[in-house]
């Protein structure tokens, strides 16, 4: 597992939006960049820029996934048939960190990753410790024991900011599968995310 090295709501705070929509975001208080030239004005992005900016965001959301990673799932949409940020979309939702945060057995992306990686998920009845595995359609993803009693786990399930969406069918309060890869507009993503923006940055 690659370690987060950064603190994760300064993402919040450079893109100026609430990546993630919890309540606790500094942008809800301080809604400009950190550090002494945060509040100065900004001129136009370049074309560039928001493509950078673009992918920034889809890869903090996730996780702030590796670059080495993020660019290998790229990669791997490129060569699929149909729209690539679509494609790109899928793999990233089909990661087993991210159907846990979905499931709401975690609540944040950074804690579903650390439950995945100490062992508390069951992927079809087996143990699972990679994060960026990526599911299958079918697939069934459970709590393992010690982790339907964590106060963690428990905290994640009352969590009145997001709702489990359809792509991934619940069978009570620990197991869900995953039913199906999800399109763009089917994500409940809390801000807009330009997939084609980080297919134009890959592709120059």
């Amino acid at each position: 597992m690659t370690k987060r090295t950064s603190a994760k709501h300064k993402l919040d705070r450079r893109m100026g939006e609430n990546i993630w929509g919890r309540p606790n975001s500094p942008v809800n208080k301080r809604a400009y960049g950190p550090g002494q030239h945060g509040q100065r004005r900004k001129g136009k992005m370049s074309d560039f820029g928001l493509q950078l900016r673009a992918k920034q965001k889809l890869k903090g959301y996730y996780g702030d996934v590796t670059e080495k990673q993020f660019k290998a799932t790229y990669k791997a949409a490129a060569a699929m048939k149909g729209d690539t940020g679509m494609n790109l979309i899928g793999l990233l939702e089909r990661r087993l960190d991210m159907i846990v945060y979905r499931a709401k057995f975690a609540p944040t992306i950074f804690a579903a990753r650390q439950i995945v990686s100490h062992g508390h998920i069951r992927v079809n009845g087996v143990k699972c410790n990679i994060a960026s595995r990526r599911c299958d359609v079918g697939d069934v993803i459970s709590l393992g024991d010690k982790a339907k009693e964590m106060a963690l786990v428990i905290e994640a399930q009352s969590l009145p900011e997001r709702d489990i969406p359809e792509y991934v069918a619940t069978d009570g309060n620990e197991k869900v599968t995953f039913a199906r890869v999800p399109t763009l507009d089917e994500v409940p993503y809390p801000v807009q995310m330009e997939p084609n923006l980080v297919v134009e940055f890959y592709s120059r």
